[in-house]
């Protein structure tokens, strides 16, 4: 408990307080060092996707994203100790402990590139400190990555990793594999900073705390050898943080978009590479309030168990949410955010004032991210097209939403014979007997458009519909053209709020609002809904609030075609203006204060 006071204490603003900050992350975790084989952790139970002895090892490497910057000025003698006897017996095929032959698609080639980080950082306090021997041991251990097969994506960083720590260890490397996979990687680039990840339609956190994360690394090391590559790294990862900082709102909150939503504060890793990298692509002060404001939102949320460690979940422990590789000591990926611990003391970053985000525009489109965000006091929402990756769980939720928030979050699935059940907070959930509820997963086509958002898609093969969904500040019109030719009950469902016994449901005749402590949830009627309530899902589904509520209409819609259109909020402020939307003759014209939008449907969507 001490240690979690100290850590929402703590201001994230000066080396000392990273510093602090990763000394008590870390000293939850020691006592599982002596508790068990070496070179594993046993920090808890649950399933995951690999065998219990791989949780253990992914355990024991993944805080060296954090102990390895931490070693470049500082000294911890019992994580020193514990580590170099773990790796001496985990790289060692004669000793029980050994982390035997690894095979293609291997967990454990994604823990390799921990320990390829460590040693290019700390060489002379890891790598030369052991014999000749272990040295050898280590190598063939790694250098199993560049004999398997591994996914076309983020993981060819791990083979690149791998092969450059043993290049700055003085071993043989592969320098035509890291060439082919640098071009692999290099075929996934879209455009304005951004890639996909391996799925053409994943553009995630992957992109920011995987790929140019690891790509800022290879630059650091690799300046002088390969000019041309880290110019390019540079221009990119200066391009990419323009946009990608609409993905944090003013109070340090990120958006709750995609999967490995787990590796929490690893959201703000890319921001602390630019700096290992010495590469200023926004103000130093502005990068810097970006990552202090993201840690301290983080460390106020309820994110540790009793003993200190880290939980699987997002704003408060949860299984339900998680993937299928999200095993006890999975988390710990987040520690790559301490890579500013490897920041020389005397970089102008450490003495820079921490500075507001800058938005150079309130409503920006982002094509390359199938993106357009919005802005507002201590809220961003970001309206999404376009965007699936198949493999994980809740994929729906996590990248096929109408829109994200990082006020209100978003909810996952229990199930969905039930309405109940489905989570179907922020998108139009359809049934054909008021059972087996679906979302929309995937899309035909898409549209991203400065003012607005065009889906495309069927959730069944006889039911087509082109939703549209337009932003105006802290609000939005969504209007859904639906040709359908079975009978469809369909829900569309508002942001959702947490329940507390003081919050007030307001009913009006054609909507309905619920007034909570984060803010207002508003739904409203515009054409072709009825009975506005308010929907309380299964608990434990919000990826924010364990339990929560969020507001909801129906449409029963016989064969033939229809137009449902609804004006949704998500207000952080009270009292706010309620804007005033009129369709007429495929006309939608909205009146916001100041500000009024008037778009043909016919015309330009």
């Amino acid at each position: 408990m001490l240690m979690n006071n100290l850590l929402k204490e703590n201001d994230f603003e000066s080396k000392k307080d990273f510093q602090g900050a990763f000394e008590a992350l870390m000293t939850p975790l020691l006592p599982y060092y002596t508790d068990g084989r070496k070179g594993r952790l046993k920090l808890g139970t649950g399933g995951a996707v690999y065998t219990e002895d791989v949780r253990q090892i992914e355990a024991f490497l993944r805080p060296l994203w954090g102990l390895g910057p931490y070693l470049v000025d500082h000294h911890h003698p019992e994580l020193e100790s514990d580590y170099l006897e773990g790796i001496r017996a985990g790289t060692d095929p004669q000793s029980e402990d050994y982390w035997g032959k690894t095979n293609d698609y291997d967990q454990r080639l994604v823990e390799m590139a921990s320990l390829a980080n460590l040693f290019l950082l700390t060489k002379e306090k890891t790598w030369d400190l052991f014999s000749a021997e272990e040295q050898e041991n280590i190598y063939r251990w790694l250098m199993q990555i560049n004999q398997h097969t591994i996914p076309l994506s983020n993981w060819l960083f791990f083979r690149i990793l791998v092969n450059l720590a043993m290049k700055n260890c003085g071993k043989d490397w592969d320098e035509d594999r890291v060439r082919l996979d640098l071009e692999i990687i290099d075929s996934c680039y879209i455009g304005n900073g951004w890639y996909y990840d391996e799925n053409p339609t994943q553009m995630d956190y992957y992109i920011s705390f995987a790929i140019h994360y690891y790509s800022l690394i290879y630059y650091k090391f690799m300046k002088k050898e390969d000019p041309v590559r880290t110019t390019l790294i540079k221009e990119r990862a200066i391009q990419f943080a323009q946009t990608f900082k609409y993905w944090f709102d003013e109070k340090g909150e990120a958006l709750p978009f995609g999967r490995s939503l787990s590796y929490r504060f690893s959201q703000c890793a890319f921001w602390t590479a630019l700096v290992y990298a010495d590469i200023q692509a926004l103000p130093w002060g502005e990068i810097k309030g970006i990552i202090s404001r993201h840690m301290k939102s983080w460390m106020a949320k309820d994110i540790f168990n009793k003993e200190g460690l880290l939980t699987i979940g997002y704003h408060y422990p949860n299984l339900i949410m998680a993937e299928g590789y999200n095993a006890p000591g999975s988390p710990y990926w987040s520690l790559k955010s301490f890579l500013l611990l490897a920041v020389a003391d005397a970089h102008p970053y450490w003495q820079a004032e921490t500075t507001p985000i800058q938005y150079p525009l309130k409503q920006i489109a982002i094509p390359e991210a199938r993106m357009l965000i919005t802005t507002s006091k201590n809220q961003n929402q970001a309206y999404v097209a376009g965007q699936l990756e198949q493999k994980q769980a809740h994929v729906d939720a996590k990248y096929s939403k109408l829109v994200y928030s990082t006020t209100f979050g978003i909810s996952v699935s229990k199930g969905s014979v039930y309405y109940k059940q489905g989570g179907f907070d922020s998108c139009l959930a359809l049934s054909e007997e008021d059972t087996y509820y679906r979302s929309k997963l995937g899309t035909d086509r898409y549209h991203i458009h400065r003012d607005y958002v065009v889906h495309e898609w069927r959730p069944w093969k006889d039911v087509s519909i082109q939703t549209v969904v337009i932003p105006i500040d802290t609000w939005h019109v969504r209007i859904h053209k639906i040709k359908n030719q079975r009978y469809v009950h369909a829900v569309e469902g508002g942001f959702s709020v947490p329940v507390e016994e003081n919050d007030r449901v307001i009913l009006h005749d054609e909507g309905i609002e619920y007034e909570s402590r984060v803010g207002t949830s508003s739904l409203y009627n515009i054409s072709g809904y009825m009975n506005p309530i308010m929907q309380v899902p299964e608990p434990n589904t919000n990826l924010y609030f364990d339990r929560s509520v969020y507001p909801i209409m129906e449409a029963k819609l016989e064969v033939g075609e229809h137009c449902l259109i609804s004006l949704v909020g998500g207000s952080v402020e009270k009292n706010e203006t309620i804007p005033t939307v009129k369709y007429e003759n495929n006309t939608i014209e909205i009146t916001y204060g100041e500000t009024k939008k008037i778009i043909n449907l016919t015309d330009e969507v």
